[in-house]
């Protein structure tokens, strides 16, 4: 094999690799706008949202992570003015799973206080993610 040949090969492969991995990011993890969702805070117990940010947080009783990310977002919500943390546990309210498009816990939505879902987050969400896609509501 000619050396211009296998650099073509690997270049190839990096491009590969490099759009998979963009089109897994879209798909998994951090996603901005979160799909032009809304949240209807009609499905939490509380029902209102915060007036600057609600956190809403999505779990079932069998997570082993969702207590770890339920005190981080209570902590957090502690410290800044006008974020509200609310959980939704879909062991109870499977139909929110399918109106939400949660497809494992936790997940944690950002909303501003509209109902928009401005950021969504899969499994424990970085502390400074968290501050980042609060910064931008």
């Amino acid at each position: 094999m000619s050396p211009l040949l296998a650099l073509a090969i690997a270049t190839a492969l990096l491009v590969l690799a490099a759009l998979i991995g963009v089109v897994l990011r879209r798909r998994d993890g951090r996603r901005r706008d979160a799909g032009a969702l809304r949240f209807d805070p009609q499905d939490v117990e509380a029902g209102s949202l915060g007036s600057r940010a609600t956190l809403v947080q999505f779990s079932t009783e069998m997570c082993t992570r969702c207590p770890q990310v339920r005190r981080m977002l209570h902590g957090y919500t502690e410290h800044h003015d006008g974020v509200q943390h609310v959980e939704v546990d879909l062991t109870h309210r499977p139909d929110l799973s399918t109106r939400y498009r949660v497809l494992q816990t936790p997940t944690t939505f950002v909303v501003d206080h509209t109902g928009a879902v401005r950021a969504r987050f899969h499994g424990v969400p970085q502390r400074d993610a968290l501050t980042e896609a609060l910064a931008a509501v």
